[in-house]
């Protein structure tokens, strides 16, 4: 199973927002979302949006909103 893990990180990698889901089309725009909220500022300083893939459940991070 393909588990698409979206995260809005830090500059020294905290992790402030987490969505994990399952489909691959609700995760690329909710990935656009998290790109777009993030000002100028804040890629200036080092902010990045990722979008990445596990395999388990167990690879996602605790404070994720896991959708189904």
């Amino acid at each position: 199973m393909t588990i698409w893990v979206n995260e809005q990180i830090d500059p020294s990698g905290m992790i402030h927002a987490c969505i994990a889901c399952c489909d691959e089309s609700q995760a690329k725009d909710c990935h656009e979302s998290f790109e777009g909220n993030l000002t100028d500022i804040q890629k200036a300083s080092g902010w990045l949006a990722r979008l990445r893939t596990v395999d388990s459940w167990d690879e996602v991070p605790v404070n994720a909103l896991k959708l189904d």
